[in-house]
């Protein structure tokens, strides 16, 4: 990596430190006032992209891959540590980071690739809140698509209040949407000793083509490459010292914060999975893989009226959600790489115009059908930019020149270089069998 001059520019700077963080106050309060950023890194984790990925995996396989969903969130908290790690040790977001620390051709291209993941995300929120539209309203796919466009005023209403009430706002659809899913599980009755059993992996999931093309599209709709650029800039909102000392405890408290989050987004995911397993797969309909087929089939197999309306509700708190944290890792990823600071407003039209015309080009040649399709392959899509992301941000936490004294240990290093050698591994296999298979 060529040490270059790093730039003083502030991530968000509208919203960089402007949440307090009590000194000399005991560790729950400090703790409390840094949740937050790991709610918004948690909504990248359950957008509509894992629903369409899940609900495959579940109604086609059963429960056997829980074990994937169990090692993606894994993976995830590692990654979203070292993301906070260089945050808060460094004081630059990743996008910052790697304009600072390589050639500028290099960086142009990581930009490019993050833009095409950010880009591939915002479809699946687009084709996840029309989908929830169509559901719960009767709107036409094709028109819910174009509605997704007015998502621009709702977060820049929502940014007006200030960053502490944007994340409470997101704190409460998870609720809702955690909420929702427990209704679901409790109308399902999923066989849990055999949930319990999917959690454990099998060579099988590598050796099955289309297991491994769903298995990796949880990957990809799980760790999502925008939500490392997402992380390192949000965690700067709060206005930790500038010891090394407070950095240290701003990194363990940051840690907590996006792990305990975390948490709650393996629930979700394991939960849409369990629930087409329990509801689809025993009952023979393996072939249930549309959001919409799901939503329909629900309240007869479930014999619960209200199933299906909840499944809706949670998909379209899940689509608002995911609008916000990729409105703002695509200013974090446009500021950090190009210095190159657009309205808000604008910087949205922007992605979702992009999102807006291949899912209007295959709703409108393929039908409703090929918006599930479309949601799978952005998935794979996503997990495909995943090394682009994961490769630099572990070489940064692992170098002493960009990291100071808050390095990683060599400990997480080695875990953070097992983990991207296992992304990239996969990727190969993926590829392998695409050109192959």
């Amino acid at each position: 990596m060529n040490r270059l001059p790093i730039d003083v520019r502030r991530s968000l700077p509208e919203s960089h430190g402007t949440i307090t963080v009590p000194h000399g106050a005991g560790f729950v309060r400090k703790l409390l006032a840094f949740t937050g950023p790991g709610w918004l890194v948690a909504v990248g984790y359950m957008d509509p992209g894992n629903w369409a990925t899940d609900i495959a995996g579940g109604s086609a396989f059963g429960y056997a891959l829980l074990s994937v969903v169990l090692l993606s969130n894994l993976m995830a908290i590692v990654l979203q540590a070292l993301a906070a790690r260089l945050g808060i040790g460094a004081g630059m977001d990743l996008a910052q980071a790697c304009r600072a620390h390589y050639p500028r051709g290099v960086a142009l291209a990581l930009w490019l690739l993050c833009e095409i993941a950010i880009i591939a995300c915002d479809l699946a929120e687009v084709l996840g809140t029309a989908i929830a539209l169509q559901l719960l309203f009767g709107l036409p796919l094709v028109a819910g698509v174009c509605v997704t466009a007015l998502d621009v005023f709702l977060i820049l209403a929502l940014q007006r209040f200030g960053f502490r009430r944007l994340e409470a706002v997101i704190a409460a659809l998870l609720i809702i949407i955690a909420g929702c899913f427990t209704l679901e599980l409790i109308w399902a009755g999923p066989d849990w000793r055999a949930a319990a059993g999917g959690v454990v992996p099998t060579a099988e999931i590598v050796r099955n083509p289309a297991m491994l093309y769903i298995a990796i599209g949880i990957l990809g709709a799980t760790v999502m490459p925008h939500n490392l650029y997402l992380h390192s800039a949000i965690v700067q909102t709060r206005a930790f010292g500038q010891s090394e000392r407070d950095r240290r405890e701003a990194i363990r408290l940051a840690t907590v914060d996006s792990t305990v989050s975390l948490g709650l987004a393996f629930f979700i995911n394991a939960a849409i999975l369990i629930l087409a397993a329990a509801t689809f797969h025993v009952a023979g309909r393996t072939d249930v893989a549309e959001i919409a087929d799901a939503h329909r089939l629900l309240a007869p197999m479930l014999g619960v009226g209200a199933a299906s309306t909840v499944f809706a509700i949670a998909l379209l708190a899940s689509g608002q959600n995911s609008t916000v944290t990729g409105t703002l890792a695509g200013q974090i990823v446009m500021e950090g790489f190009l210095h190159l600071r657009l309205p808000a407003w604008a910087r949205r039209l922007v992605t979702r115009g992009l999102a807006l015309l291949p899912a209007i080009a295959v709703v409108m040649t393929m039908g409703d059908e090929g918006a599930t399709r479309l949601l799978l392959l952005s998935q794979v899509v996503l997990s495909m930019q995943l090394p682009f992301a994961v490769v630099p941000l572990v070489a940064f936490t692992g170098s002493a020149t960009v990291m100071g004294a808050h390095i990683a240990p060599r400990w997480l290093a080695a875990l953070a270089w097992s983990v991207a050698g296992l992304i990239v591994l996969l990727n190969a296999v993926l590829l392998w069998g695409i050109a192959f298979g």
